[in-house]
């Protein structure tokens, strides 16, 4: 019983260090697979998204926002990742960090990312299954991390997700075209926050706004090279969008047609 308790106490010591990641128990993947009344399964596509606890501000400012990317993809792999291997860990803006973390070479990814955007308190990730039980994992792996990361940073405690996260099973070729849409033009609720009711009031400052916004995929589907393209896997994804005009039209469609 006293060595239990020491192992237990050494990991949350060095799990508030920040030095090692929190390993994935089987049981986790387990329990989430029984409770939900979507199975997730090798090869399908799921639409996967969360947001803060009473809708509150889950990523306040640039670091935030660029450590939850690198989490991304540093999760993305059948083994646990030691972020002390990385230099300047805390400073999640410095460039020399974001070219050493994208730099390291993920072991097996366990889900293959399509698409993703930040919102202020919330998140959407369109993903596919690449191993059994994968989402799961990941989903959890790095849920977890960024909480810690942001209760310790904010000298909190408790949850910072509104539960377990929300998944939509992509059975249609049209509903998975769809997403990429959706998920892209998630950051015009920030300039037009009624959009979607009420249609755009002015159009041309939503395109300069989806243009100009970091924090999701936009960016690597118009063709624009970054660090962060490392991020997505469009080869297990259909080609529904070849080159940068077939990607903007059909954002545009969706636009002019709300």
């Amino acid at each position: 019983m006293q060595i239990l308790f020491s192992l237990q106490l050494l990991t949350i010591l060095l799990t508030m260090l920040n030095l090692v990641m929190v390993e994935v128990e089987p049981r986790h993947v387990i329990l989430d697979a029984m409770s939900r009344k979507i199975q997730f399964a090798e090869g399908e596509y799921y639409h996967l998204y969360n947001r803060g606890v009473d809708k509150r501000i889950v990523f306040e400012n640039d670091s935030d926002r660029k450590r939850f990317m690198l989490l991304l993809y540093l999760c993305n792999g059948k083994t646990s990742f030691r972020f002390d291997r990385l230099p300047a860990w805390k400073d999640e803006t410095s460039l020399e960090l974001i070219k050493s973390a994208l730099g390291e070479e993920i072991d097996l990814p366990i889900v293959a990312i399509g698409a993703y955007c930040l919102m202020p308190n919330h998140f959407h990730l369109l993903v596919r299954e690449t191993t059994e039980g994968g989402i799961s994992a990941f989903m959890h792996r790095f849920s977890t991390a960024y909480t810690m990361y942001f209760n310790i940073s904010r000298k909190r405690d408790g949850a910072l997700f509104q539960g377990r996260f929300k998944a939509k099973h992509a059975t249609t070729d049209t509903y998975l075209r769809y997403i990429f849409s959706y998920i892209h033009l998630n950051p015009v609720k920030i300039v037009e926050p009624k959009w979607k009711e009420n249609g755009i009031i002015d159009r041309k400052k939503a395109e300069r706004y989806l243009a100009e916004y970091p924090y999701s995929s936009y960016f690597d589907y118009l063709g624009i090279s970054r660090q962060f393209s490392k991020l997505l896997n469009r080869k297990e994804f259909p080609d529904y969008f070849p080159n940068q005009n077939t990607f903007m039209l059909e954002i545009l469609d969706w636009v002019n047609y709300v």
